[in-house]
């Protein structure tokens, strides 16, 4: 079994930046395929963020935070990061991260993960 624990939400001003981070237990990132973040906001679907493939780096981004965001991970740590530059007011929500032991083509799609964590908070005041 994974745990995945997310930290670093928070209240951030439009132009600002967070870094979130997701730490796993009971198993390695490293061990997994693929980690991802999602975000939900208020009264609408889990909306996809970003992904990274373990084996390779390769990563993928929503079409609304290309360019601002970058996904990392950091294998010492066993540690999977968000930094998000250039925030505004629509990020607003909460930040899920996510892990699959499989290479997932349909990534996007929250359905497919297996792991989860709690979430948190980010609030970007205009």
């Amino acid at each position: 079994q994974v745990q995945l624990v997310e930290s670093g939400g928070g209240l951030v001003q439009a132009g600002g930046s967070l870094r979130l981070s997701c730490a796993a237990s009971g198993r390695t990132f490293s061990s997994l395929t693929m980690g991802g973040w999602f975000r939900q906001a208020p009264g609408k679907e889990r909306e996809f963020v970003a992904a990274i493939r373990w084996s390779g780096g390769s990563t993928y981004y929503g079409d609304s935070v290309k360019g601002r965001f970058t996904i990392s991970t950091d294998n010492a740590k066993n540690t999977m990061s968000l930094q998000m530059n250039s925030l505004k007011p629509e990020d607003t929500a909460v930040y899920y991260c996510a892990a699959s032991p499989y290479s997932l083509g349909d990534y996007i799609n929250p359905t497919v993960w297996t792991y989860w964590g709690q979430g948190t908070q980010v609030t970007v005041s205009s």
